[in-house]
């Protein structure tokens, strides 16, 4: 059991909220304590008025996935599976700042991230096959539909290693930029992200993602489109452009 104070930390500031992984010692390797928690902390985001959540890390490394030792000795706790699929379900728009090195699960953590910011010293591999494991479904559905079979074959097939150009040209990171400027654009998204009408964006995500692994639900669509039509929002939006001001969404 680790300590509370190495635990996933949740902060909560407006309608942004923040998670921090806090294990930089072990590269920010996950146990069950660790899922759990990540697991009650985006419960906390889906219950709450937050927009956007942003995923980051301490220490040199990202993420490197779920405790190896932990998953031989048959300790999963709710599942690695489960939580990264509640990432990409999550409500709110999610933001993956990736300063460092993401390996394993970890990458499948990223790549349930709506966008994914990354510097030159991030890099990545899946050492699945190295490990004797198989993936399980929908990671491999999120790297197909976000990479592209060629390059999902290749992460999963050689567990070679990809630089941080090559997560670039992959579509593993939505951007790359200085260090220096990483914390700097996350919260320039976040504020855009937020700043926009959430039953809109919100739906959009939803299906968007549903669209991506082949699994949309038309009428949960046309639902959502119906909401929004007859929003709140969709006239603010509307006077807000009118008079040229920026528009102020309540979701409703």
């Amino acid at each position: 059991m680790h300590t509370d104070d190495s635990l996933p930390a949740l902060d909560m500031a407006g309608h942004v909220a923040t998670i921090t992984l806090r294990r930089p010692d072990v590269a920010n390797r996950l146990g069950p304590d660790d899922l759990a928690a990540l697991m009650r902390h985006i419960e906390t985001v889906n219950g709450s008025e937050a927009r956007v959540l942003r995923l980051r890390s301490t220490g040199k490394y990202f993420c490197s996935g779920f405790d190896i030792g932990k998953l031989a000795a048959g300790e999963r706790g709710v599942g690695f599976e489960p939580l990264v699929n509640a990432l990409e379900d999550c409500r709110a728009v999610t933001i993956a700042e990736i300063h460092g090195g993401v390996y394993g699960g970890g990458t499948d953590l990223a790549l349930a991230c709506d966008f994914r910011l990354g510097t030159e010293a991030a890099d990545m591999f899946m050492p699945a096959a190295r490990l004797g494991l198989h993936f399980y479904q929908r990671g491999m559905e999120r790297y197909v539909s976000r990479l592209g079979l060629n390059y999902a074959k290749r992460l999963f097939l050689t567990a070679e290693r990809l630089n941080a150009d090559e997560m670039l040209r992959c579509g593993f990171l939505t951007e790359l930029l200085s260090a220096e400027r990483l914390r700097e654009r996350a919260e320039q998204l976040s504020a855009t992200v937020a700043g926009l009408a959430p039953l809109a964006v919100q739906g959009m995500k939803r299906h968007l993602n549903a669209i991506g692994r082949g699994a949309l639900d038309a009428s949960a669509l046309a639902e959502d489109i119906r909401r929004a039509t007859q929003s709140q929002d969709i006239r603010e939006g509307a006077l807000a452009w009118q008079e040229k001001r920026e528009p102020r969404f309540t979701g409703t």
